[in-house]
């Protein structure tokens, strides 16, 4: 690089004020901030701020050549930047660092660099030499990293981008927020269309699959078009579902999964809103937690005992009803809905409750559970499970040769000691399938490493949790009730299957690196004070 590229050099600090495997965060005078690190006696320079939610890289955790996210386990790589675990998008910027002759630590920054605190790595363009064909099939967060990472990895040949729905790729975390401001799609698209023109990614929107031909690998697609491939990624997601309650089509009766959903349900809330949301798991809680300043009223109808029971466990769950009480949701747990009346004009004016209470409402959401959009493949030759979805390998290859299923509708196997496949629903957990899968259709062998790692914000508390698998027991470590908290789940051996936590960072993210290094954490270990404080570089390995 030119020197006038880079700013003029800035003293960080001295050598001797930086520790070996010491972050320190660094607020320089006409720079963005900067994560400064040293690891064997290298010292390295790196955007400060994770670029998914801003969070300071500083109090995350640290290992061989890699920071990750205190507040949602994105790892990036520290000598180039790269994003290589999720959720994000972007990488960090890196920056030049050398020592002076008296011990100064002196910083360059590249002054293209000077206002942003994120980078996207660079992409190859298409060469209409290479006539291979790529397609993904998917608008969501998976599909959305899949095509970016092949164009990363050097795929030329043609790509193309089939979506469901009639916008772009964008934030379905960000859904949720809809409903308490109104904002629209373009403040949630993860890029703009000239993005996709400029790295030769052909966009299908408003485009669903109707049948996939794995004999002469072409999708075929319910408008008429068809898509011939040489690979094909699938990661079409979920869609909500209904139960089969009497007066469930009436109208005013809402489930929620994009931006359509979102937006219809923000308009119809106002002071004379009565609100019901039926369900114990996201999107039913959060939906109850941001309408509720909005409405009139809003109430919570759970199946189980308590909210996000199976996610969180039954007392950090009991104590996220108490928050929701605290902030005037109205909570029926262990009840459901058996019938959901109407008036004369088909509008919701009322549901029934198992106790055969009644509860006013004008608005119904559900958040009753979903189910796999893989109809399409029943003829196809991939094997597809009784629950919709379908089994991978450790490379998200299915069955059929050149076939890669990923996101939500994977049956994949995980990291940390789970013996077996699971499908599991996680955002971040999306994006790295896309990454995986698209490093393995390139020609890179990549395996999956996956780390379940959940996080939800209610009331401006963030909840937080990695790992999975049953436990018999949950140990606390702080105060349920001030919200300052780490719970830890252990089996029948003692061993942590899932951390959790609230106002405690970054322990779950201190864990999900310690399942990444393919180590255990047991009973022994979380009541030594000691073995606490050195996860995850020193912890011993678990026989």
């Amino acid at each position: 690089m030119e020197a006038h590229e880079y700013t003029d050099p800035v003293v960080a600090c001295h050598t001797f004020e930086l520790q070996e495997n010491e972050m320190r965060q660094l607020d320089l005078s006409g720079v963005p901030s900067i994560l400064l690190v040293k690891q064997s006696g290298i010292l390295r320079a790196v955007g400060a701020k994770c670029p998914h939610r801003g969070a300071p890289l500083a109090k995350g955790v640290l290992t061989r050549n890699r920071v990750r996210c205190p507040w949602h386990g994105a790892c990036f790589n520290l000598e180039t930047g790269d994003i290589e675990n999720f959720p994000g998008l972007d990488s960090l910027p890196c920056h030049r660092v050398n020592v002076d002759s008296r011990g100064q630590v002196l910083v360059q920054v590249k002054r293209s660099y000077l206002l942003k605190h994120s980078r996207i790595k660079r992409m190859v363009s298409r060469n209409w030499q290479d006539q291979r064909r790529f397609v993904v099939l998917g608008g969501g967060p998976s599909g959305a990293i899949c095509v970016e990472t092949l164009r990363q990895e050097g795929f030329t040949g043609r790509l193309t981008l089939v979506c469901r729905e009639k916008h772009l790729p964008y934030d379905r975390i960000g859904v949720m927020n809809l409903l308490n401001t109104g904002t629209y799609t373009t403040n949630l698209c993860l890029r703009e269309e000239q993005f996709y023109k400029d790295c030769g990614i052909e966009v299908q929107l408003g485009v669903s699959a109707e049948r996939l031909d794995t004999n002469c690998h072409i999708l075929h697609c319910t408008d008429g078009k068809s898509f011939p491939y040489d690979k094909i990624y699938i990661a079409t997601g979920y869609s909500a579902t209904r139960p089969k309650i009497p007066g469930v089509h009436l109208k005013n009766v809402k489930t929620i999964r994009d931006i359509g959903d979102a937006r219809s349900i923000f308009q119809m809330v106002d002071k004379s809103t009565h609100v019901v949301c039926l369900g114990s798991s996201f999107m039913a809680v959060e939906a109850s937690a941001n309408l509720v300043a909005r409405a009139g009223r809003v109430t919570l109808v759970a199946r189980q005992n308590v909210p996000f029971k199976g996610t969180l466990g039954e007392s950090i769950g009991q104590r996220i009803q108490e928050l929701l009480e605290e902030n005037k949701v109205e909570v029926r747990v262990s009840s459901g809905i058996t019938r959901i009346l109407g008036n004369n004009r088909g509008e919701v004016t009322a549901v029934k409750l198992l106790d055969k209470s009644r509860i006013p409402c004008n608005l119904l959401i559900l958040g009753t559970g979903c189910q796999c959009n893989t109809e399409f493949l029943q003829q196809s030759g991939i094997g597809v499970n009784p629950d919709g979805s379908v089994d991978v390998n450790d490379f998200l290859q299915t069955s059929v040769r050149n076939v890669y299923v990923g996101g939500d509708i994977a049956n994949a196997f995980i990291l940390g000691g789970f013996p077996d496949r699971v499908n599991i629903s996680h955002y971040g957990l999306a994006q790295y399938h896309g990454r995986i899968a698209a490093m393995n259709m390139s020609g890179r062998i990549a395996k999956l490493e996956a780390i379940p790692f959940f996080y939800t914000s209610i009331f401006g508390r963030s909840f937080r949790s990695a790992g999975y698998g049953q436990y018999k027991d949950v140990l606390i470590d702080g105060s349920l009730g001030d919200l300052q908290f780490v719970a830890y789940f252990l089996d029948y051996k003692d061993t942590v299957t899932s951390v959790a936590s609230c106002g405690r960072d970054p322990i779950v993210a201190q864990f999900a690196e310690l399942i990444a290094q393919r180590k255990l954490l047991c009973r022994c270990q979380i009541a030594d004070p000691k073995e606490r404080g050195s996860w995850p570089t020193k912890l011993k390995l678990k026989n």
